[in-house]
């Protein structure tokens, strides 16, 4: 099942080309990694998919229908996004703001229900941060915000999940947890689309990679069949090893 779909999207600023016919699709199932190096115009594409930002041609369907004839509610009840980082405005709870996820679905209009509630709950719970109900969002760390943010993404019952280089401050325990997370939901029938520059996440928890270099989709498929130290030359300008034991790949400086 195709939930979302690009069509030879491109995108500039002035003069400078961003983002170059640019075409994919994102299934039921995928947990894709988004590949590249810094620059390399990941977050632009991100934030075309979700409709934040429109592109200068081409066009992205979600279910089949053009982004441009649907509302932003309509979106959020389809695609959850998780940016890099978020400005705190107000001094919510950490709870509220999880439960803000549930407005696409609740309306405006209406107090949270029990169900409500318990699901923000099951989300805290599942990122480990149940403990952290009650804080003030504006008091976390970093890495505390961000799980946060992906708790509210996932209260939203979403099919697509999109996430811009989310294990950026979390600890290592964190991440594992995370991408052990996300992979669970892919294998439940969720989309996931993850940015990253880090090939490590891509090889150790994506079923299917993007890379993007110089505005263009260089490759799409599986981490392992794409993912070599030749791409880690072209990608990073830097010459690395490929060790392949017990089922992993590795990459060691030359």
């Amino acid at each position: 099942m195709t939930r979302l779909q690009a069509e030879a999207l491109s995108y500039r600023i002035d003069h400078r080309e961003i983002l170059k016919g640019i075409s994919l699709t994102v299934n039921a199932g995928d947990n894709i990694a988004l590949l590249g190096a810094n620059g390399a115009g990941k977050s632009t594409l991100l934030r075309i998919l979700l409709g934040l930002i429109a592109p200068c041609s081409g066009q992205v369907s979600l279910e089949g229908r053009p982004l441009t004839t649907l509302n932003r509610r309509a979106i959020a009840r389809q695609l959850a996004y998780v940016p890099q980082s978020h400005v705190p405005g107000f001094p919510f709870s950490v709870s509220h703001v999880v439960g803000q996820g549930r407005l696409p679905a609740v309306g405006l209009m209406r107090a949270p229900s029990r169900a409500d509630q318990a699901v923000v709950e099951q989300a805290l719970s599942d990122l480990g941060i149940a403990h952290l109900a009650a804080r003030t969002y504006t008091d976390l760390s970093g890495g505390e915000r961000q799980l946060v943010l992906i708790a509210r993404a996932l209260v939203q019952r979403a099919q697509v999940l999109v996430l811009d280089e989310p294990i950026t401050g979390l600890d290592y325990g964190h991440q594992l947890r995370l991408l052990g997370l996300l992979d669970t939901l892919a294998q439940q029938g969720l989309s996931i689309v993850s940015s990253t520059h880090r090939p490590d996440q891509a090889l150790a928890s994506a079923n299917r990679t993007w890379v993007l270099h110089d505005g263009q989709l260089i490759a799409d498929g599986h981490p392992r069949d794409v993912i070599d130290s030749d791409l880690m030359q072209r990608l990073y300008q830097v010459k690395v090893r490929q060790i392949d034991a017990d089922g992993h790949r590795f990459f060691i400086p030359c």
